[in-house]
């Protein structure tokens, strides 16, 4: 992206296509932007492969197809979405490829898991394994995070950097 501001450049006289392509790619070369999107990665990537694959004492696809479809009530295909982007999205966060498209759905995904798991427990997660459940503090920092990566991009070192040139 150029030193003007995303407003401006989706506003200037540059074809949808183009708009497009740098609403979703479009990054500054920071340094600040790589270091959220390896460290999301890195937290992220562990919750998506329990879920994908069963890894790091996980349940695998089906039980948390079945979790998500049944205990938590998502359709089949959105309870599919959520553990792919959780799979794949630290993978591209890692590259740093679509990471716009990817911080969205991670806000998504946390903001559902707030509603419909870890809201009733609280703000704290459960250290002491003195509560029923996790609370939220995980998520929100998921989400500032993500957030922060939806306003600035992918930043240097990144695919998205390369594309949007």
């Amino acid at each position: 992206m150029t030193s003007q501001s995303l407003p401006a450049q989706l506003s200037s006289s540059s074809t949808l296509a183009q708009r497009v392509r740098d609403l979703a790619l479009g990054t500054r070369a920071d340094a600040a932007a790589p270091l959220l999107r390896l460290g999301l990665a890195a937290v992220m990537f562990p919750h998506g492969a329990q879920k994908a694959l069963g890894w790091f004492g996980g349940y695998g696809y089906d039980g948390t197809m079945g979790f998500l479809t049944q205990t938590v009530g998502l359709p089949a295909p959105i309870a599919m979405l959520v553990i792919a982007l959780e799979f794949f999205g630290p993978l591209l966060l890692f590259v740093g490829l679509a990471v716009r498209p990817v911080a969205l759905g991670f806000v998504a995904i946390m903001i559902g898991a707030i509603a419909t798991v870890h809201g009733p427990h609280g703000f704290f997660m459960n250290w002491s394994g003195a509560q029923a459940g996790e609370g939220y503090e995980y998520h929100l920092l998921v989400i500032a995070m993500s957030l922060a990566l939806v306003i600035r991009g992918a930043g240097s070192a990144s695919v998205d950097k390369l594309l949007s040139r």
